[in-house]
C-alpha cells in the first residue's frame, strides 16, 4: 500500500487502511521520508485501528486483508469480493488455506507475501473494482459460504446450558 500511495495509483478509488497500532508510525515515518504528510493524503486514510468492522466492511467496495479464520467469516457474512495477502507461516499454511476457500469458488483472488509489491496490489485493485460486473460476482459467491442462522444457533446453545 505504500507503493500504491507514493505512486499515486489509487485516483479513482479511495484507501481506507487499519495499519495496526504498532506499524502505524513506522508507515507514518516512512512517507514522511518521500514528504508525504500521512493526514494529508488524497483519497487515503490511515488509522491505527477500525473499533467497527463490520461497518467498515459493509461500506467498502473490496477487502484486502490477511485471511484469518475470522476475517474469510466477516468477508462472506458482508459479502464483500477480497484480496487475501495470507500471513506465512513455518508450520502449516492455515490462512493460505482459509484464503483458498473463498478463491476456489470465485470470491476472492490472492497473493502470496513473499510475491506481494505495489504494482501487483495496485493491478489487482483496478482489475476487480474496474469491473462492476466482477466486483458484484465476487461479493454473491463470498455469501454463499456465509453461516446462516448465527444468532439463533448461539441463542440455542445458551438455552441448552441455562435451561
Amino acid at each position: 500500500l505504500i507503493d500504491i500511495i507514493k505512486n499515486k495509483s489509487n485516483t479513482n478509488y479511495q484507501i481506507v487502511w487499519a495499519s495496526g497500532p504498532k506499524q502505524y508510525n513506522v508507515i507514518k515515518d516512512s512517507l514522511k521520508e518521500s514528504k508525504i504528510n500521512i493526514d494529508k493524503i488524497k483519497n487515503v486514510k490511515i488509522i491505527p485501528y477500525i473499533y467497527d468492522m463490520e461497518e467498515m466492511m459493509n461500506l467498502a467496495d473490496i477487502i484486502i486483508s490477511r485471511s484469518g479464520a475470522m476475517t474469510i467469516t466477516e468477508v462472506a457474512v458482508t459479502g464483500k469480493p477480497a484480496i487475501f495477502i495470507p500471513l506465512p507461516s513455518n508450520g502449516a499454511n492455515r490462512q493460505e488455506d482459509n484464503a483458498l476457500v473463498l478463491k476456489k469458488i470465485g470470491a476472492a483472488k490472492m497473493i502470496l507475501n513473499d510475491k506481494l509489491n505495489g504494482e501487483i496490489l495496485a493491478s489487482e485493485i483496478e482489475e476487480i473494482i474496474n469491473d462492476k460486473l466482477e466486483l458484484e460476482e465476487m461479493g454473491k459467491m463470498a455469501r454463499t459460504i456465509a453461516p446462516s442462522d448465527v444468532e439463533e444457533k448461539i441463542y440455542e446453545e445458551i438455552e441448552k446450558i441455562v435451561w
